[in-house]
């Protein structure tokens, strides 16, 4: 290894650490790879860690047998292919985030006669499009409640038809397709509009008399409703009493750390006021750095694509990287960007208030019982770390036919359903269709990072295929699975007890069906049963009628069955051009289904 840092080129790039395993331990960036990797290590008497360094580098350069490097253009591609690996391949010492998603904004396109509020993502062509966000939670509640309380246009299309519809009737929209209303009177109902988007506790009191009104009109189920959303919207902002009184915009990030895990909070910031605030967790199994935390944090955060709003960031913590983010974002936003930890005034009394909540989010921990549970698992299972968010998967299908996949996600006592996952599968038998669904998994990663824990319905067989998977692909994963305990080579449950066993990379444990930790992977594993069986209904029962459909039209079923071993479901059929169904059946057939899905 002393010889692979001394012959290290003196350029941009990336570093990788692996033990002597062949794991990989950590990947670093460096402007200057021969500078950087040197740093680490002292070569006298004998090669060996800087003292220096804090203990979990040091602890990591211990188990380092290997080092490998990619030279890159610039400490900018650097930056931007470190975060894509650590989120690919999950290093044992560094800190990856998984809360990576966009947040939607709220716009309006003022070039428009009678604009429309809208929902969007990303930057839209347009020189007068306004943005309201970004918004954690609640967006689509805040959209649905605007063209409920605001006689707005409806529906895009209302514009082009020309004649006023059910929505005029219903007295819900002023019929500007009709010129009923002037442009100036519909700006008003715009202002309106954006004044209940800017003032949240307005919107919410205007909610809470409508649901009133629906509760004392016996309208109860609509009152449910409006109760829910106004929860929902409660929950996308934090409670402050800070008022800049004033039109700036600020995202503000603060972290806070205990020895189990940070707290990662950002707060928005819009005219003045703070209109939303997102959160999320790092688990900490390797120790903390707080310069690479809020690099992940940044660098997750803006992605890959010029925000619709971009605001100056306070930082709560001064950082070592702070030069290159701003560099980075500078080049990502394509204007300057600002980086900057306030010392005093307003500005400090945001990161203050930033940093109070990521202090409390540490203090409102998981139940004991979990974490105990979590750490009891660990040990027993020999894990790399105590697992916090886990994916359990289940395949399912009839004969061979409507085979699908399943993946479910539990995080911290709770499954997280928005990140739930279908696959439809084209292999036939059981080991296959597990591979498909893997592999497929493992090519997310770059956009969703693995979890702590993947959780296999089956034996050792399909456990030592997603490890050789997970291995190949160069993942650092814990992987475990689950079955029934097998008697006379026959699945046993005996008195409503399943004797279910779970297995390791290294040993099987036959536990009692009373234990705990036996019964959290059961639920885990009875979830993704349940998700791939209802997934797999719905795609057979849809299957079906396509099917009828085709049969009505002098497509037989032997046909449909061919069709579909060739194109594997029918949305890929749909979407087939004339001569590509023509080569699996016949012009004339293909010309038969083309008349279909037109």
């Amino acid at each position: 290894m002393i010889n692979t840092i001394k012959n290290l080129p003196k350029v941009p790039g990336v570093y990788q650490y692996y033990d002597r395993n062949g794991k990989l331990l950590y990947v670093g960036k460096a402007k200057n790879l021969y500078n950087r990797v040197k740093s680490y290590f002292l070569f006298t008497p004998k090669l060996h860690p800087n003292g220096r360094l804090s203990p979990r580098i040091v602890k990591m350069l211990n188990e380092t047998i290997s080092i490998h490097y990619i030279v890159v253009n610039s400490e900018h591609d650097a930056l931007i292919l470190e975060n894509s690996l650590i989120k690919q391949l999950k290093p044992k010492y560094n800190i990856l985030l998984r809360d990576d998603k966009t947040y939607p904004y709220i716009y309006l396109n003022t070039e428009e006669t009678y604009p429309r509020f809208e929902i969007t993502r990303k930057v839209l062509k347009g020189k007068n499009i306004r943005y309201f966000g970004p918004y954690s939670v609640g967006a689509r509640d805040i959209l649905d409640s605007l063209y409920e309380l605001c006689k707005l246009v409806q529906k895009k299309s209302c514009l082009k038809e020309k004649k006023a519809c059910l929505y005029y009737q219903m007295d819900q929209c002023l019929a500007p397709c009709e010129k009923k209303i002037s442009v100036e009177t519909y700006q008003k109902i715009i202002d309106e509009s954006t004044h209940y988007i800017e003032n949240k506790k307005m919107l919410l009191n205007a909610l809470e008399e409508k649901m009133v009104f629906y509760a004392e009109s016996l309208r109860f189920e609509e009152a449910g409703k409006l109760r829910d959303r106004i929860e929902r919207i409660s929950k996308s902002e934090l409670l402050s009493q800070i008022d800049l009184a004033s039109t700036e915009n600020y995202d503000i990030f603060a972290i806070a750390a205990n020895d189990q895990r940070a707290a990662i909070v950002r707060l928005f910031m819009r005219s003045g006021k703070i209109i939303s605030s997102t959160h999320g967790f790092i688990n900490l199994n390797s120790g903390f750095d707080l310069d690479e935390a809020y690099e992940r944090a940044i660098v997750e955060f803006y992605g890959h694509e010029k925000p619709p709003v971009i605001a100056p960031i306070l930082l709560a913590d001064t950082i070592k990287e702070q030069t290159l983010l701003q560099k980075h974002l500078t080049q990502l936003f394509d204007k300057k960007a600002s980086l900057s930890v306030p010392q005093r005034g307003n500005k400090k009394h945001l990161i203050e208030l930033a940093r109070t909540n990521a202090e409390e989010l540490l203090r409102q921990q998981p139940k004991n019982s979990y974490l105990t549970l979590a750490k009891q698992l660990q040990e027993l299972l020999g894990l790399e770390s105590s697992p916090q968010r886990i994916e359990a998967f289940d395949n399912s299908h009839m004969a061979g036919e409507a085979t699908v996949g399943g993946m479910v996600v539990f995080d911290a006592e709770n499954f997280e359903k928005s990140s739930y996952r279908q696959y439809h599968l084209q292999a036939r038998d059981e080991y296959g269709q597990m591979r498909e669904t893997l592999t497929r998994r493992i090519n997310s990663f770059e956009e969703n990072p693995p979890p702590d824990l993947w959780l296999i319905d089956g034996g050792t067989t399909l456990l030592s295929l997603a490890k050789d998977l997970l291995d190949s692909a160069g993942v650092n994963l814990d992987v475990i699975a689950i079955s029934k305990e097998k008697i006379d080579a026959k699945s046993h449950r005996a008195k409503g007890s399943a004797h279910d066993q779970l297995h390791s990379t290294t040993q099987t444990f036959k536990l009692l069906p009373t234990d705990k930790r036996l019964q959290w992977m059961q639920r885990l594993r009875d979830e993704a049963h349940r998700y791939a069986i209802t997934f797999h209904k719905k795609t057979k029962l849809k299957r079906d009628q396509t099917s009828k459909l085709l049969n009505t039209h002098g497509i037989s079923p032997a046909k449909v069955k061919k069709l579909l071993q060739h194109l594997g479901t029918f949305e890929a059929l749909k979407s087939a051009t004339e001569s590509e169904i023509a080569a699996i059946l016949n012009q004339s057939d293909a010309k038969k289904i083309k008349m279909i899905y037109k």
